[in-house]
């Protein structure tokens, strides 16, 4: 189950595994910042509070993005972030912007 919160909608979504939380976050109507969805503006990044071992290891775009500190506080880009594993996962959108 994953709970995802946007600039002023919070949703709950059953997980499918093989799509990003951006993907997810769309899907059920949540307004989450994008722009280019390719890892590159991080309008998508978000702050992982819960489940991040069910998310599939960063990628290269979000390593470049977002960098070790970042990412080891929890920060996540949501167009990069796929869902690996079901449980429960709470994400929260926090654009720089």
């Amino acid at each position: 189950m994953l709970t995802l919160t946007g600039r002023t909608r919070t949703k709950t979504a059953e997980a499918e595994i093989g799509h990003t939380l951006l993907e997810h976050a769309l899907k059920a109507g949540v307004d989450w910042n994008f722009n280019c969805s390719r890892g590159t503006c991080a309008r998508c990044r978000c702050y992982v509070e819960s489940g991040a071992d069910l998310l599939a290891e960063p990628t290269d775009a979000e390593w470049d993005r977002l960098g070790p500190d970042e990412l080891d506080g929890g920060f996540r880009l949501g167009c990069q972030a796929e869902v690996v594993r079901k449980g429960k996962l709470i994400a929260v959108n926090r654009t720089y912007f």
